[in-house]
Parts: C-alpha cells; sequence; structure tokens
C-alpha cells in the first residue's frame, strides 16, 4: 500500500499534506502553547535539517536570504522560490500544528520537484545570462512545454530577466515561427493529438537599460 493511501493527512493527487489536518488557533502564546526548542543564538541553530543538501556549517557558506516571519502556511515563501530557486529561505511559525503542515509540505514539494532538475532545465537565470551574451540585440527565444509547472518556471525566469521582453500578441500572431512550435515537432504533434495543453513563451533580446 502506498504511504499517502495509509495517510489520511496526505493527498492522493499531489503528495502534500492536506491544510485542514493541520487547523490551529490564529493567535496564541509561545511561552504556554509551544514546544520549540529555543536556540541561544542563530550559530547554535542545526541549518541542515531544514536545508539538507548543505552540510551543518552552512550558515557559513552560505546565508539565509528571506525570512517570513508569521509564515503561517507558507504560501508566500512557495511562490518566492519558484522566482529564486537558489535562494536560501526560512519561514518563522509559532503554532505547532502550522508549522508541521509546511514542513510537511515542503519535503513533498522537494519530492515532487527536486532542486537538481532546475539546474538542467534550459531556461534558468544563468542560462539566460549566457543566451543574452550570444543573442544579438533583437534575437528570438522561443521555449514550448506541455508541462505547465515549467511553463510558469520559464516565463518567470524570462519576465525577470533585464536583457528580455515578451513579445506582444500581435507580433506572436505575425510570426510564423510562433505556429510551428506546437505543429513541427513529433512531441508538440502528440500532445495536440492527445488533446493536450502547451505553454508558451517568446521573448527578445534587448539592450540593457542604464
Amino acid at each position: 500500500m502506498l504511504e499517502n493511501e495509509a495517510n489520511p493527512t496526505i493527498s492522493k493527487s499531489t503528495g502534500l499534506p492536506r491544510k485542514r489536518f493541520y487547523r490551529a488557533r490564529a493567535h496564541s502564546n509561545p511561552l504556554s502553547d509551544s514546544h520549540f526548542p529555543v536556540p541561544i543564538s542563530p550559530s547554535h541553530v542545526d541549518f541542515s535539517l531544514h536545508y539538507p543538501q548543505f552540510s551543518s556549517e552552512v550558515s557559513c557558506i552560505k546565508k539565509v536570504q528571506f525570512a517570513d516571519i508569521g509564515c503561517g502556511f507558507g504560501g508566500l515563501l512557495i511562490s518566492l522560490s519558484t522566482f529564486f530557486p537558489e535562494t536560501l529561505m526560512i519561514g518563522m511559525e509559532l503554532r505547532d500544528k502550522v508549522a508541521e503542515y509546511v514542513k510537511e509540505r515542503i519535503l513533498g514539494l522537494r519530492a515532487t520537484n527536486p532542486e537538481k532538475n532546475h539546474r538542467r532545465r534550459v531556461i534558468s537565470p544563468h542560462l539566460l545570462d549566457e543566451y543574452a551574451h550570444v543573442l544579438e540585440v533583437g534575437g528570438i527565444i522561443y521555449t514550448i512545454t506541455d508541462v505547465e509547472e515549467l511553463g510558469e518556471w520559464m516565463k518567470a525566469c524570462l519576465d525577470n530577466h533585464p536583457m528580455f521582453e515578451a513579445l506582444t500578441e500581435q507580433e506572436l500572431q505575425a510570426d510564423p515561427a510562433v505556429k510551428l512550435l506546437s505543429t513541427a515537432t513529433e512531441e508538440g504533434q502528440k500532445v495536440a493529438r492527445n488533446g493536450g495543453q502547451t505553454f508558451q513563451a517568446v521573448y527578445r533580446r534587448i539592450a540593457l537599460s542604464l
């Protein structure tokens, strides 16, 4: 039997925890309601418990850049992580049940979206720097995928890069290469036959404004 079938707190479809099992009061007294170990100082925190890809000396190697105090169910940090996949973030929450939910949610997301895959993707913040270097001003970068999460990732990376701008809808309609993205490749034809959906992101290389 699969683990999420035996555990009713885990969704069978997503593998993520069900929020209704982790409800807690919005306001609580941390001195009486919580059971968190309180470190003497940040240097006494074992960050490897939160960032298992690093050693216990992570604080000496890489610093936490974002801290969400009173993070609730972690929605802001989860959203930020799609824009800053290489940045360490931490959420702080007093409610035991809510903190446990966020912990289980992060473990579930790590299992379904391994961080190492970000480095292998053909679109990433670092690779866009390389593409911008080799593309002349006005050059076009075309992307398409049938995976929605990946499509959102590529669009977010391009949106946040200072040397790329999205083509307008009128420009997309006039560009014959855009039409070929979903019809000329074997993979695109397979998605079309199966009635699937594709996600495109087409951007132009622009000059860096000073």
